[in-house]
């Protein structure tokens, strides 16, 4: 059965939630949490296409929702939970990381990037996915590269790598850009096509899939120069061993079995739903290489 509720903030019902005491966090224990509650919360983005967005019946769907739902099943089969309630929770780039780390988020399914400073608060599933990061355009605006951005307006969602990378750059680089945090993906394009912003950055992925969707694809450009490597994990509190574990047996037996190329090619080759689009977006190498050798690395290199 699955419950899905709503709210990007999740409104003031998970204000102590978010203000709890660390200590109070690392007492719990996810698997004995599941089975006294007979419940398991996934949270999930809502713009995220083809990851984890919502479909016209607004229920959650894509890829990374799909591969969390595996894990679920294998929460199922070790905790002998056959009927687990499975409830769903919308949450954003600024809330997905303290939601997860005090546990009221089971698991967080979207595009959460992988790195050592979140591993410091979270921790993570095996990689599941590598984007990079990148800029989209208008071609009409005929720039290049980042140099081009030099003095102009640039638009990312609020608490997402890509905001601080480009910050970081920004500053690396004297570029004098002024950088504009937006709540999601579809805003932050809608500023870019509107010329209230040059450029959107984002994970190349999410960019692909929000031109693919848009009214005219050809007018958008997405830039050649990469501003870093993102391994996509899915999220779960620290410090909690065997629900890790579960996860991590459930990805681990998918990547063997050569089913997860299945579910690759379902969100990344095929139509999706809602508006049938194709991304046609084959799996790298890169991530060949994970399936064939797991990992749940934060440290880009090793990608």
């Amino acid at each position: 059965m699955r419950n899905i509720t709503t709210g990007l903030a999740l409104g003031c019902a998970f204000l102590g939630h978010l203000l709890a005491p660390p200590a109070l966090a690392q007492e719990l224990d996810t698997l004995k949490k599941i089975k006294t509650t007979n419940s398991i919360t996934i949270g999930h983005r809502d713009t995220a296409v083809p990851f984890s967005y919502f479909d016209d019946n607004r229920r959650p769907i894509g890829y990374s929702v799909d591969l969390c739902m595996k894990i679920v099943d294998a929460v199922k089969f070790t905790q002998k939970l056959p009927k687990l309630d499975v409830k769903f929770v919308l949450v954003g780039g600024a809330t997905r990381i303290p939601l997860t780390a005090n546990g009221t988020v089971d698991l967080e399914c979207g595009t959460t990037t992988n790195n050592s400073e979140r591993q410091q608060q979270v921790s993570f599933a095996v990689t599941t996915f590598v984007a990079a990061s990148r800029l989209a355009w208008k071609k009409s605006a005929n720039f290049k590269t980042l140099g081009d951005l030099k003095g102009k307006s640039v638009v990312a969602v609020a608490g997402t790598t890509n905001l601080r990378q480009i910050t970081e750059i920004n500053t690396q680089r004297n570029l004098g850009m002024t950088l504009i945090p937006t709540k999601h993906h579809n805003d932050a394009f809608a500023m870019m096509d509107k010329g209230s912003a040059a450029a959107f950055v984002s994970d190349d992925i999410l960019l692909y899939s929000i031109i693919a969707g848009a009214p005219e694809p050809g007018n958008y450009a997405v830039s050649t120069e990469a501003l870093s490597k993102e391994p996509y994990g899915i999220m779960m509190r620290r410090d909690d061993p065997a629900f890790k574990k579960v996860a991590d047996d459930a990805l681990r037996a998918l990547f063997k079995s050569g089913e997860i190329h299945k579910i690759y090619d379902k969100w990344f080759m095929s139509p999706i739903p809602p508006k049938n689009i194709r991304l046609n977006a084959a799996m790298s190498d890169v991530l060949k290489g994970v399936i064939a050798n797991p990992t749940d690395s934060g440290i880009t290199s090793d990608y």
